[in-house]
């Protein structure tokens, strides 16, 4: 089936984000700071006028590759703000610290 034909829920992007969030939903942004300093500049992104800073969220290098994931399997790429700023963000995300990993993850 055609992922972009599916509904979202059932889609793979999807599903690899649900478990993504079942790893990391009791991550406590204190450690996620603590790991990583340059947290606030990698996790905010301005495109097109709109600045947004996810690095107050529960969000990792990994969380925003699939998010770019998901977008990129359910939208045209390159034809709107959003995919964008995914691809910016996740380009942001990817530099400088590795990726962390948390006890239970």
């Amino acid at each position: 089936m055609d992922p972009k034909a599916a509904r979202l829920t059932e889609r793979p992007a999807w599903k690899a984000l649900a478990d993504h969030y079942r790893q990391i939903r009791d991550v406590h942004l204190r450690t996620l700071f603590a790991e990583d300093p340059r947290r606030g500049e990698r996790f905010a992104v301005e495109a097109e006028g709109l600045y947004l800073d996810y690095s107050k969220h529960r969000v990792t290098a990994e969380t925003m590759r699939l998010l770019l994931a998901l977008a990129e399997e359910s939208v045209h790429p390159g034809r709107d703000l959003g995919h964008r700023l995914l691809r910016s963000m996740g380009r942001r995300a990817g530099q400088g610290a590795g990726a962390a990993h948390h006890p239970g993850t």
